[in-house]
């Protein structure tokens, strides 16, 4: 179940299933992934919230009901779901924001991990309980790893142990935590300070950020060495330039 809503230059996807916890099945990933599609086309869509309906849980992860472990290798292709929704987010050019309106486990974590910012309310609570139930966060560990501290990872792979919002914080794992009544204006706050930045330069920013995370540090210089000279050829980078130098806000045109 999803709600995908446009409000000006803002997409929001919510995960609408409170009675369950907003659960992630296949079918809800498939759709979410779908919807950063339709958002990273929509040309007048800057940025993309996406949180859960409710005020208890973003997202308490896999879908376990409904034969989650009945049929496993014929389940297999379906489970790319969340591959190709990671991959939708990370290739978004356009700014990703988890609102974090409460608890983000397993899949919910890998969900927030994947976005390029999370802001938490103070009552969330963040982890990877999946050993409790005989599984382990298989796919999320390639968003967890560079985000997590390893030990603190592992250890709450391990144990199941859930991160209070205060300790996500600590880790790095969110960007803000604030109180659940506050949730929205921080979210918004964020938002505008986006729509003020030039979208080509936040689109290939983020492409290259991402781009040299695997790469060795020779191989990322000459990523980046590239990267600045087609962002310096951009017309919004002439902009902001001479916006700077006549002491004005620059005038964005995204190309």
């Amino acid at each position: 179940m999803l709600r995908y809503e446009v409000e000006g230059t803002k997409a929001t996807l919510t995960i609408d299933d409170p009675q369950r916890r907003n659960p992630l099945s296949n079918a809800t990933m498939a759709e979410l992934a779908e919807a950063v599609h339709t958002g990273a086309d929509d040309g007048e869509v800057r940025i993309l919230v996406i949180t859960g309906s409710g005020a208890r849980t973003f997202s308490a992860g896999g879908d376990l009901s409904g034969g989650f472990v009945d049929s496993p290798l014929a389940d297999h292709p379906e489970r790319a779901a969340l591959v190709q929704l990671v991959r939708a987010l990370r290739g978004c050019p356009k700014p990703t924001i988890a609102r974090v309106n409460g608890d983000a486990f397993g899949g919910g974590f890998g969900l927030l991990a994947a976005c390029d910012i999370a802001i938490a309310a103070e009552s969330a609570r963040i982890g990877t309980p999946e050993i409790d139930v005989g599984l382990w966060p298989m796919m999320i560990s390639t968003v967890l790893l560079p985000l997590v501290p390893r030990r603190a990872l592992l250890e709450m792979m391990l144990t199941g142990r859930l991160l209070s919002a205060g300790e996500a914080l600590s880790f790095g794992v969110v960007n803000r935590v604030v109180p659940t009544a506050e949730l929205d204006a921080a979210v918004d706050e964020v938002v505008e300070v986006l729509l003020a930045k030039s979208p080509t330069a936040l689109a290939m920013g983020k492409r290259a950020f991402y781009a040299i995370a695997d790469l060795d540090t020779n191989s990322a210089l000459d990523y980046l060495h590239i990267g600045l000279t087609a962002i310096a050829s951009t017309d919004d980078a002439a902009e902001g330039v001479a916006a700077f130098l006549e002491k004005r806000r620059p005038v964005w045109g995204g190309s």
